[in-house]
């Protein structure tokens, strides 16, 4: 593949969580293991679990910069399609008062670690009807937490078509809330073709994750994730939609499989020999 430089906004980084690191030095480790010196972080651990409060300041002495950051939200069942879609997000009652209260807690430490992003799950959006409006308006309450605090949001893509966010993201009448487009997830939830999708969110997407994936050969079950350029992801066509993005960062996930470090190092390089470029 031979195609011009797309020169992003940002370092190219990793998603933390795909490291598994169980410290902030171990996270150091990994993202130079990599053959990275940017991550876009998993905010969570650093609000709740002991040995994170240092995060930052390891991070710094160790050369890493923060891309951006991530709010994983509490209850998720990604077991199925089905579970995903009743548990995903701000949209189930029983864990809203929780993950409302974790959004402000992240978007009060985003502003401090002085990240301009943070990127999360809205849950599965539906295309009308009172459940539709209830989401939103919790999305209108989560995206003005995040814009008291001078950061932005970006929604993570797959589980709706990309009509249906577009659609959504008008209704919100929230336009600094944006999308972070994941290829892979529109093939693992069977939404759409990765590169249609990208080119109708261009003017709303604030990052990328750099995924792949091959879709299901039994309907209403998941696809496989698989490492970067193995999959069905046309990237040709992905980094040539990608260019319409006006600021584009991009983060390399790797949510499956036991050799997360050489498949990460394998999708920057390949990433680097399509032209991505920082």
């Amino acid at each position: 593949m031979s195609r011009s430089p797309l020169r992003l906004s940002r370092p190219l980084s990793v998603c933390s969580w795909s490291l598994r690191p169980g410290s902030p030095s171990e996270l150091a480790d990994a993202v130079a293991a990599v053959g990275l010196e940017a991550v876009q972080l998993d905010l969570v651990p650093l609000l709740e679990e002991p040995g994170w409060a240092d995060a930052a300041a390891v991070l710094a002495d160790r050369g890493v910069a923060l891309a951006s950051g991530m709010v994983r939200l509490d209850g998720e069942d990604y077991s199925t399609l089905e579970s995903i879609a009743r548990t995903g997000g701000l949209r189930p009652d029983e864990t809203w008062p929780e993950n409302f209260t974790r959004c402000r807690r992240g978007a009060e430490l985003a502003a401090a670690l002085g990240l301009d992003l943070v990127t999360f799950h809205a849950g599965f959006i539906p295309e009308g009807g009172a459940e539709r409006e209830r989401l939103l308006d919790r999305l209108r309450q989560v995206a003005d937490v995040f814009a008291d605090a001078g950061v932005a949001i970006a929604l993570e893509t797959g589980q709706e078509t990309a009509d249906t966010l577009v659609e959504a993201l008008e209704a919100l009448e929230r336009p600094e809330v944006g999308v972070n487009f994941d290829p892979a997830n529109m093939i693992l939830y069977g939404m759409g073709d990765p590169v249609a999708a990208l080119r109708t969110l261009a003017p709303r997407v604030h990052q990328l994750h750099a995924k792949d994936a091959l879709p299901t050969e039994t309907p209403g079950t998941w696809g496989r994730e698989v490492p970067v350029g193995d999959g069905a992801v046309d990237w040709a066509g992905l980094l040539e939609a990608a260019a319409m993005v006006p600021q584009l960062r991009i983060a390399i996930e790797r949510e499956a499989g036991d050799r997360r470090i050489a498949e990460i190092s394998q999708a920057r390089e390949r990433l680097q020999e399509w032209g991505v470029v920082a």
